[in-house]
């Protein structure tokens, strides 16, 4: 989407137009959906995995917007930690995410679509001793 996003002015004013890059609503748009209470992570790219490499952080990844000439729709893609209920989260990332775009920039957002690309579980301590590994027991 290269075209930049006119908000409509409930107020009637003739101080001019207000326009918004994409980026915004992307940056709006992930920060809501990765704040879910389930959600490990939003889907990336190979450039967002350098630009994490390098310390940048891009907050708009796995967010894609598209739109008609009259809707607004948005595409979230997402990881999830193991063990959350997938339509629970699914549905309180729609409802942040069209909270958040209504409340920041007055866009009525025609669909949001939750994908969700795969489930990371918990990470696990490994419980390997290292003086002793091949488990000998000091019966012997």
């Amino acid at each position: 989407m290269a075209d930049n996003i006119v908000l409509k002015n409930e107020e009637t004013n003739d101080l001019g137009r207000i326009e918004m890059a994409p980026e915004v609503l992307e940056i709006i748009i992930g920060i809501a959906a990765a704040k879910v209470d389930g959600v490990y992570s939003m889907r990336g790219s190979l450039a967002n995995n350098i630009s994490a490499l390098l310390g940048r952080q891009n907050r708009g990844k796995g967010v894609k917007l598209s739109n008609t000439d009259t809707d607004l729709a948005v595409d979230i893609y997402t990881f999830l930690n193991y063990g959350v209920s997938v339509p629970k989260v699914a549905n309180e990332i729609q409802e942040k995410v069209r909270q958040q775009v209504l409340f920041m920039t007055g866009i009525e957002l025609a669909a949001v679509n939750v994908h969700i690309q795969g489930m990371v579980p918990e990470k696990e301590e490994p419980t390997v001793d290292p003086n002793n590994l091949f488990e000998e027991n000091g019966d012997e």
